[in-house]
């Protein structure tokens, strides 16, 4: 066992304070990983707030791991000390499910554990990434491509993944029309991946003051969704809707902005139930969909397309001591667009 510093919640809607957590010893295929950078997720506070249900505290959250491999098991042939790692949402699954074993470990139905606010086989809590060390099982562990910056690359493991998945099943790509409603974390990942792959982008955000952002950022067209207009002059218009935002939304609405065979995938998850006409997807043979995450083979593939498109998630970097101060400017949209933890501050 090994004692480390760490940031965690003590109760639910407590302020995360510094405290000391037992990491376990290495074993026969574990990598011990010195953490570097930590991102800070929507659903870091979602849980830590108990929005999606009753959870496990003492909580240290963080599912957006950057560090380098400091200690092998004796069984590990992935990685070697030195190498330059990460650890997403995951970090162990049942191995034998169908979905497993397609790669899909994101939706386990033997046993998924999450990276914090779970119990691993060994009957122990997880913890997460607001942490100095981590030991994972090297089959949850990815490789970060040496030409991404570890601090741009911590957020990837969700918001970078989280946005690919579903991009990439719905075939966002050339002659398609894809918008994310959202330019916050993950849509702004979004948009980003959706132009490298070669999609007409549109960013659906309440106001137009991101637009320049947006654009930059590689979206070809930018509306608000405030204004009562943009709805009637997009009927219609697109392939592929993805929405990244925690808000309940009026679904009938975006629903009526896909063509015929459109999809509407949400990776954003409100903590309140939301409301649905059905004939918004009989009309038109849509789709209303959700998407979680990816396996770690989509993961280390993820990594891999945006070295080559040379994409980091825009981040503001941020000391242990200001992460309360971050999860409220989190909720109040007051950060681009993703705040990442200088893990030399625990």
């Amino acid at each position: 066992m090994t004692t480390v510093a760490a940031y965690a919640a003590p109760a639910a809607k407590a302020p995360l304070e510094r405290t000391t957590i037992e990491r376990r010893a290495v074993r026969e295929f574990d990598v011990l990983i010195d953490i570097k950078f930590a991102g800070i997720c929507h659903s870091d506070i979602h849980q830590a707030r108990e929005g999606w249900g009753e959870a496990i505290f003492p909580m240290v959250p963080g599912h957006e791991i950057a560090g380098i491999v400091s200690e092998v098991g004796p069984g590990v042939t992935k990685f070697a000390v030195g190498d330059r790692v990460g650890v997403g949402c995951l970090v162990d699954s049942c191995r034998e499910c169908d979905n497993c074993e397609a790669g899909l470990e994101q939706y386990c139905t033997g046993g998924g554990v999450g990276t914090y606010n779970a119990v691993g086989k060994d009957g122990e809590p997880t913890y997460g990434g607001y942490s100095e060390k981590i030991v994972v099982d090297e089959n949850y562990v990815v490789r970060i491509p040496d030409t991404l910056k570890l601090d741009e690359a911590a957020p990837l493991l969700c918001a970078g993944i989280t946005t690919y998945s579903p991009l990439r099943h719905w075939n966002a790509g050339p002659g398609k029309k894809v918008a994310t409603v959202g330019l916050g974390g993950l849509g702004h990942m979004g948009v980003k991946i959706a132009h490298a792959l070669g999609a007409e982008v549109t960013v659906l955000s309440q106001t137009l003051r991101k637009k320049e952002d947006g654009l930059k950022l590689g979206a070809d067209h930018y509306h608000a969704t405030g204004d009562e207009r943009t709805f009637k002059d997009l009927k219609g218009t697109f392939d592929l809707i993805l929405s990244t935002v925690s808000a309940p939304l009026n679904l009938d609405a975006y629903l009526s902005l896909l063509r015929t065979d459109g999809a509407f995938v949400n990776v954003g998850a409100p903590e309140e139930p939301v409301a649905l006409n059905l004939f918004s997807v009989i009309g038109g043979r849509k789709t209303l969909a959700g998407s979680g995450i990816g396996g770690i083979r989509e993961t280390q593939e993820m990594l891999d397309f945006c070295a080559s498109h040379g994409i980091g998630a825009e981040i503001e970097l941020i000391g242990a001591r200001e992460i309360n101060d971050a999860y409220e400017r989190v909720l109040a949209s007051d950060v681009r667009y993703r705040f990442v933890i200088d893990a030399a501050t625990i």
